[in-house]
């Protein structure tokens, strides 16, 4: 598959089968996929959770109460310091969340290519994370995601509908 069809054949995945858990060679090459990631200055200010312990993703689920959110069984907390993150000099601005999105879509899209299900979640309950014993007390959770495969009468949704060309590029 090329990284195009790869781009376009990725979708979120709310379907997991909970007894089908994911080779550890695939999650390490899903993980690394993410830790190679480039980040503004390199300062990697990321850290990546890889939850399967079955008591921890039931505190997880609680901060993201869906069944097929917590059939899943793997979850992945993607998370930083903003201290660890370069600051842009003119306005301050601080790098954190693009550099975990960059880590994360790259851990996504691996997680695809690998014939790994996931779904990227931001509508999270964060105060909550704080309380699960995962994370450390100065770190920001940028992103949780479900790893895992889909129940083996899956079907695909297909390409979703996207904006056309000329309604987000335009050529200066």
């Amino acid at each position: 598959m090329t990284f195009h069809e790869l781009i376009r054949h990725r979708e979120s995945i709310r379907e997991y089968d909970p007894e089908r858990p994911v080779e550890k060679e695939k999650l390490q090459r899903i993980l690394e996929a993410g830790r190679i990631a480039p980040s503004a200055a390199n300062r990697q200010p990321w850290r990546f959770y890889l939850v399967s312990d079955a008591g921890y993703r039931k505190r997880l689920c609680r901060c993201y109460p869906r069944e097929w959110f917590c059939n899943a069984p793997h979850i992945l907390v993607v998370a930083g310091r903003y201290a660890e993150a370069y600051v842009r000099r003119s306005d301050g601005y601080n790098t954190l969340e693009t550099d975990l999105a960059i880590a994360m879509d790259h851990m996504i899209l691996a997680a695809d290519a690998e014939g790994v299900a996931t779904c990227w979640v931001i509508a999270f309950d964060p105060e909550m994370i704080k309380h699960t014993g995962i994370i450390e007390p100065d770190e920001k959770v940028f992103a949780i995601t479900p790893l895992g495969y889909p129940p083996k009468n899956f079907v695909r949704k297909g390409v979703k509908d996207r904006k056309s060309p000329e309604e987000v590029i335009k050529y200066i």
